[in-house]
C-alpha cells in the first residue's frame, strides 16, 4: 500500500503553547502515515546543539544571511527567540509540495499572525490546546528543564495563544489534547476530512 495523501493538500500549521503535546501528535501523523508528510526545516542563526543535522533539525545560517533572506521576502514567517532569529522559508515548502508531500509548520503565535496577513500563502491551521493550565504546567515542570520563571514565561504566553486561537476564524480546528489517542484521531480526521 503506498501513501495516502489526503484531499486537501495544503501546508497544515500546527500551533499551540510549549508542553502541551504538538511534537507527539505531529511525530504520530508521520508515523502512521509514512511518505506522506513533510516538516519544514527552519532557518535559524543559532549554533547548531550537539547531534542536530544540516538540513534536517535546522538550515543554520549567519545573522547576515538571514537578514539578507526577510529582505528577499523569502519567508512566510519569522521571529525573534531567545537572542535567535527562526523562519520558515517559502522555498522550503515549495520544495517538499514539488515532491508531493503535504508540508506541517510547527508555528508559534507570531508566526500564524505573519502567514495570515500574507495572502500568497494558503494553509490550514490547527491548534492544539491543554485541557487546563494546570495540566499545562505539571506538564511543563515534568520537564524537569525549566526554571521556575520560564515556566511563568511559558504558562503567561500559553494565556495569550489560547485567547487568541479563540478569535473566530483564526484557526480551522481547535483540538484540545486531554488524551493523546483521541486528540491524534481528531487530527487525523482534520487531515484528512
Amino acid at each position: 500500500m503506498g501513501p495516502t495523501p489526503p484531499r486537501d493538500c495544503r501546508p497544515i500549521v500546527i500551533s499551540g503553547p510549549s508542553g502541551v503535546g504538538k511534537g507527539t501528535l505531529v511525530q504520530k501523523l508521520f508515523d502512521e502515515h509514512p511518505n506522506t508528510f513533510a516538516f519544514a526545516v527552519s532557518h535559524t542563526t543559532r549554533k547548531p546543539r550537539t547531534g542536530e543535522v544540516e538540513g534536517r533539525n535546522y538550515f543554520f545560517v549567519t545573522p547576515s544571511t538571514f537578514g539578507n533572506l526577510i529582505s528577499q521576502e523569502a519567508f512566510v514567517e519569522h521571529a525573534m527567540f531567545g537572542g535567535n532569529q527562526y523562519g520558515t522559508s517559502k522555498r522550503t515548502i515549495a520544495d517538499q509540495m514539488a515532491k508531493g508531500l503535504v508540508v506541517v509548520l510547527d508555528i508559534e503565535i507570531h508566526g500564524v499572525k505573519q502567514m495570515k496577513a500574507n495572502s500568497s500563502i494558503d494553509a490550514r491551521y490547527v491548534f492544539i490546546k491543554p485541557p487546563s493550565f494546570e495540566t499545562l504546567e505539571r506538564r511543563l515542570r515534568g520537564r524537569g528543564t525549566e526554571k521556575d520563571e520560564d515556566i511563568q514565561k511559558r504558562l503567561a504566553q500559553a494565556k495569550a495563544e489560547v485567547e487568541y486561537a479563540d478569535t473566530k476564524g483564526v484557526y480551522d480546528k481547535i483540538i484540545i489534547n486531554d488524551d493523546l489517542e483521541k486528540a491524534f484521531k481528531e487530527l487525523e480526521e482534520f487531515v484528512y476530512g
